[in-house]
């Protein structure tokens, strides 16, 4: 059998020498040095040559991923060839031609390098065409912040139910419990479609799915008009970034939903005619929605114009100018006023509607202003082209009343309205 002392003291002849370690391997020596490890065998009673690699020594201070590393590029040691050996040994008892084996498992490493996480999570998006643009930004937006850092360039074939828990806790434990099973839902999915695509075998969600405690359901809460006055004042002094301020001050005087507010492009607006238009895309309902602005609203797009009327969204992210700010941007400025847990962007609206509702203003010119769907489609048509200047005075009415909560005025509903 060989040495690593005999290995080294052999030298190199005109003509290539064969040192015979056991079961068939052996070192092949050639003229210019080389040192290569050669495995032979017989399949079917003929006999073959199988190319295991080049003998080297370990390099000193190798570290574990660095020997890892080498073996993968085919330099083996002294033990470490006999394993290969090993190896190739019980894939010929079964027939199986090493050479045949390596380049099979070339083409799976190979795959797996192109089938990682992120690109089949691209790709599932992508074939979901139907989903709409504001939901499908939502999906991407949040497998890219909680999702791939940690699994993305992993091959998906390797992600398991741990990985997977792992990144849920991560979500969870920063407070969001529906954000963690609404992500579970769409890795669960990413698996469903690899696992059609005959590219992995299990879903790694379906043991996880008790692992995330739901969250303690919490009806949307609105703002009394005597807790309005002291929410707008903390808003207004809070410290934030101005742009984040602006979109929280745009949401209140607009009262659209927060995605629509933050997936806002510049291209949307007409400043001198006062319109905000949404294009159904963007909407919940999947209907076009005509936003009148009030003047204080138009007074905020145009403070903010010269900071990003240059690009795409009225607000961008602050790390990428080409995705628009995040939700937790905006709920955050509300946290920081000393609303966490007490009211939410989401809460703007129901209170514009309780506000209206209670003083006794027209019902269908509320729901029109909030962007709910008409279920008659002829009335809906009527309705938007019949009541936008009426939706305008609104609009300006509720901004005005911020102003008066401001000023810290005492603002007395006028219930006559509903006579």
């Amino acid at each position: 059998m060989l040495t690593d002392t005999k290995i080294r003291n052999t030298k190199a002849t005109e003509k290539p020498l064969k040192l015979s370690d056991s079961k068939g391997l052996y070192l092949e020596i050639r003229p210019n040095g080389s040192r290569l490890w050669r495995y032979r065998y017989k399949i079917d009673g003929k006999e073959n040559s199988f190319a295991v690699g080049q003998y080297c020594q370990v390099p000193s201070g190798e570290t574990e991923e660095q020997a890892l590393t080498r073996r993968n590029g085919r330099y083996f040691t002294l033990a470490e060839a006999r394993s290969e050996r090993e190896r190739c040994r019980s894939l010929v008892k079964q027939s199986i031609h090493p050479s045949h084996n390596q380049r099979i498992e070339k083409i799976r490493r190979s795959a797996e390098t192109v089938n990682t996480f992120r690109a089949i999570a691209d790709a599932w998006v992508t074939e979901h065409k139907e989903w709409s643009e504001s939901y499908r930004y939502q999906i991407q937006n949040r497998l890219k912040a909680d999702a791939f850092p940690y699994i993305g360039d992993m091959p998906i074939k390797t992600v398991t139910p741990a990985h997977v828990k792992d990144v849920l806790k991560r979500v969870e434990n920063r407070g969001a419990p529906a954000n963690a099973k609404l992500l579970k839902t769409w890795i669960g999915g990413i698996f469903r479609y690899a696992a059609g695509e005959l590219l992995v075998e299990t879903d790694p969600t379906w043991p996880l799915r008790n692992s995330i405690r739901s969250p303690k359901t919490v009806h949307i809460q609105h703002l009394t008009l005597k807790e309005i006055p002291a929410f707008l004042l903390a808003i207004e002094q809070v410290q934030a970034e101005y742009a984040t301020k602006i979109a929280m001050k745009l949401l209140w005087l607009t009262v659209v939903r927060t995605i629509e507010l933050r997936g806002a492009e510049w291209q949307e607006f007409d400043l001198d005619a006062g319109v905000w238009t949404i294009p159904a895309k963007r909407m919940k309902m999947r209907e076009q929605h005509i936003v009148p602005l009030s003047k204080q609203a138009i007074e905020l797009l145009r403070s903010i114009q010269p900071m990003t009327g240059r690009g795409r969204f009225v607000f961008p992210g602050r790390k990428d100018q080409d995705q628009c700010l995040t939700h937790e941007a905006i709920r955050n400025v509300i946290n920081r006023a000393g609303y966490a847990g007490k009211f939410t962007p989401h809460g703007v609206r129901s209170t514009f509607s309780t506000y209206f509702n209670e003083i006794g203003e027209n019902a269908d010119l509320i729901e029109l202003s909030l962007g709910h769907k008409e279920r008659n489609e002829i009335r809906a048509a009527y309705n938007h082209a019949k009541k936008l200047e009426q939706r305008r005075a609104l609009m300006q009415e509720w901004a005005s009343l911020t102003d008066s909560w401001l000023r810290g005025a005492e603002v007395v509903p006028i219930y006559a309205k509903a006579a």
